[in-house]
């Protein structure tokens, strides 16, 4: 999963070669930015289109950089990794760890105008812990026994055990308008008007088209300087790199490594390359559900019976060249992944973890010794009980930038092996429809965006989330469980990152994924149109609301 920004011009004539929709009515010609007399309107340009505007229900991560722009939350996370209190102007905790109390600002407004308080926080947080549909947002308040608002505009949260990251559990918690929200079915609410509180307001969304935000002028933490910020969707990454050269956007958050040094050669576009505010995560997924842990109702469990055997994904892993998909891909620009805890999160990350070396010989005896041989002479091996061959089907997003030639290269590796592969792209909509708890697929290539603790991403591995939509792979191990369940809660830090570091050791020795490559961020301005991008920090993500409620047209 990945994230983005960009913005618009208004325009006549963007509505040509490149994008895969329309665009929204009324906008002004790029030479009239920042005049004066128009307004300083900002274009995006990125593969990809939120899935859904309810922040309960959101699964792709253009969602979400939608909802950091539009909605407010108790914390800010900073560029450097930190929190910033936004929503609260103080926050205290009781000795035990228990009783957390936030004081909400006073002044704070909806863009209804409607006021945002205690209560409106209070409504959100329950409406997340309550609803069992929702994929993600209940979990950051599986600690929280009780949610409480108070005369003085405080928000009292009460935790059934201390926790260590309370702050990462609230950035992401989107705090919506009761006032909106309490009459609608939270499963089903489409949320169209997206009433926020937040720096930008939502103007018009068409899906796989565009988004047109208008700045929040008012906004009581982080007023923009633009007047509109415009996400436009292309149907291909060649499109993408040629709307930023010609100017038809002014940002970019995604292209190919290959197109860097070329963009780097134009006129008023600068790129740049570093590590993602949230570290995100290519991997390649295996389906390992059992049949016992197919979930009733929701699941399909069409995976390739070959999947569930460690040893059959241990040869893949062994087949399968990091190195040289990194130099392909990312021109070498990549470091090769481990585990799905990422480096980008610094010390929760397993350093300590031998990978799987790339050994075609090693591969090909490990199928040899269990029975995976190529039985009727087709050239492609089969099932050790002969039932059926080692085809797989490989599926990814069809606004993936690197999923075609990712899969081009698998394919080539496995085929070394006499393991045969059906690749093919899907709409990301189909393809989670597919993937969890459906479990209707063999092989998936995706990702992540990280929070900045590793709990999420840990959640993803465990039993309980097979049947919620959360486990990509279905994954089944109870010390992995238990060990999630304690480092959840453990407050000492050192013995919190052994527990972490036990968990990515075990699920790299059951090969629960192939990791190829940790994602750096490639995203690129151009500086003739607006200034003040945010390009000196550790991390690097134009489409976060430090950059976008900071440039300016340029002068």
């Amino acid at each position: 999963m990945k994230t983005k920004i960009l913005y618009i011009f208004a325009l006549v004539a963007l509505a040509l070669s490149a994008c895969g929709g329309g665009t929204p009515a009324g906008g002004q010609n790029p030479s009239q930015e920042g005049s004066g007399e128009t307004p300083a309107i900002v274009r995006v340009g990125w593969a990809g289109s939120p899935d859904t505007l309810n922040p309960g229900m959101a699964v792709l991560s253009e969602s979400y950089t939608i909802f950091e722009l539009v909605y407010d939350s108790m914390y800010e996370l900073n560029m450097d990794g930190t929190f910033t209190l936004t929503l609260a102007e103080s926050a205290a905790v009781s000795d035990d760890g228990l009783v957390w109390t936030f004081k909400i600002r006073d002044g704070v407004a909806f863009h209804d105008g409607q006021p945002l308080t205690a209560k409106d926080v209070v409504f959100s947080y329950n409406l997340y812990q309550s609803t069992e549909d929702y994929p993600w947002m209940g979990g950051y308040t599986s600690y929280f026994e009780s949610i409480e608002a108070t005369d003085a505009n405080e928000v009292v949260i009460t935790l059934s055990e201390a926790i260590p990251n309370i702050e990462s559990q609230l950035v992401f918690l989107y705090v919506l308008p009761e006032h909106v929200w309490g009459s609608e079915d939270a499963v089903e609410f489409d949320n169209v008007s997206m009433i926020g509180s937040g720096p930008f307001k939502m103007v018009e969304y068409a899906q796989n088209e565009f988004v047109q935000l208008a700045a929040n002028k008012d906004h009581f933490f982080s007023p923009p300087k633009v007047d509109e910020v415009i996400f436009q969707t292309f149907e291909n990454n060649d499109a993408l790199v040629q709307a930023i050269k010609t100017g038809q956007v002014d940002m970019i958050t995604e292209m190919p490594a290959t197109a860097v040094e070329t963009l780097k050669t134009e006129d008023a576009v600068e790129v740049f390359v570093g590590a993602p505010l949230a570290p995100t995560v290519t991997d390649i997924i295996f389906n390992q559900v059992l049949p016992e842990n197919c979930p009733e109702g929701d699941g399909v469990c069409t995976g390739h019976p070959a999947l569930l055997d460690r040893n059959f994904r241990l040869a893949l892993a062994h087949a399968t060249d990091k190195q040289k998909i990194i130099d392909i891909i990312y021109l070498g620009n990549a470091s090769p992944g481990l585990t799905l805890i990422p480096d980008g999160l610094g010390v929760w990350y397993n350093d300590s973890l031998a990978d799987y070396e790339f050994d075609l010989a090693k591969a090909a005896q490990i199928l040899d010794d269990n029975g995976y041989v190529d039985a009727d002479g087709d050239g492609v091996r089969d099932m050790p009980d002969g039932s059926r061959s080692l085809t797989l089907r490989v599926n990814w997003p069809s606004d993936s930038v690197d999923g075609p030639r990712l899969a081009e290269l698998l394919s080539e590796m496995w085929g070394e092996l006499g393991i045969k592969t059906e690749l093919q792209s899907m709409d990301p909509d189909a393809l989670t429809a597919v993937c969890c708890p459906a479990f209707d697929f063999d092989v998936m290539l995706w990702g992540w965006g990280s929070d900045p603790d590793p709990n999420l991403l840990l959640s993803v591995m465990t039993s309980a989330e097979i049947p919620t939509g959360s486990s990509e792979t279905g994954y089944s191990n109870a010390e992995y469980d238990e060990l999630y369940g304690q480092q959840a809660v453990e407050a000492n830090f050192e013995k919190r990152q052994e527990l972490v570091w036990k968990m990515q050791e075990i699920v790299h020795n059951d090969v629960v994924y192939i990791i190829p490559y940790y994602d750096p961020n490639i995203q690129a301005y151009r500086s003739d149109r607006f200034t003040g991008w945010i390009t000196g920090e550790a991390k690097l993500e134009f489409s976060d609301p430090s950059s976008l409620t900071l440039i300016e047209p340029v002068k």
